[in-house]
């Protein structure tokens, strides 16, 4: 019974030792799969950027340009080599009280936005897209009209600068 016993428990355990040598390969191969679908996904990303080259990743360009866009307090229109704030401009037409609101938003989605954007060649991004430009009076928002609004960074100056255009610029 003794010997009986002896030789069962050695083939089990020779069944074992395949078995783990069978385990730890479909380990390595999966971890090795994991590794090729990563690259290859993150390749195909279209927020996918070289910081290097441009200076700034993809995707604070985008974030820094639709912050630009929203600050109404801040953001300026291209007129004939003049930069004017928006608000000034549209006060021009009609007076804005105190508690009056000026925005500027873009329509588009986020494939719309993330395929505008183009390098530049010597490090930085651009990209133009409409936005609609609204006033807010008393709780109601009136829509103004759309602009182009061109957001560029340049590597060399280090910063993002958005800029509405009028048409005939």
């Amino acid at each position: 019974m003794l010997g009986l016993s002896m030789s069962n428990q050695t083939s089990s355990s020779h069944r074992g030792a395949a078995g783990r040598t069978l385990l730890w390969l479909a380990i390595l191969l999966s971890l090795l799969l994991l590794g090729f679908v990563v690259a290859v996904t993150s390749r195909a990303n279209p927020l996918y950027s070289d910081r290097e080259t441009h200076g700034i990743s993809k995707y604070k360009f985008l974030h820094e340009c639709k912050e630009l866009a929203e600050d109404s307090e801040n953001l300026t229109v291209a007129a004939m080599g003049q930069s004017i704030p928006l608000k000034t401009l549209i006060s021009q037409g009609q007076p804005l009280g105190p508690q009056d609101h000026v925005h500027a938003e873009l329509e588009a989605d986020s494939v719309e936005l993330v395929e505008a954007v183009q390098p530049v060649q010597a490090g930085g991004w651009t990209m133009t897209m409409p936005a609609t430009i609204g006033v807010t009076r008393g709780g109601t928002a009136r829509t103004l009209g759309e602009l182009p609004l061109v957001c560029s960074y340049s590597k060399s100056e280090g910063k993002v600068v958005a800029q509405v255009q009028l048409p005939s610029q």
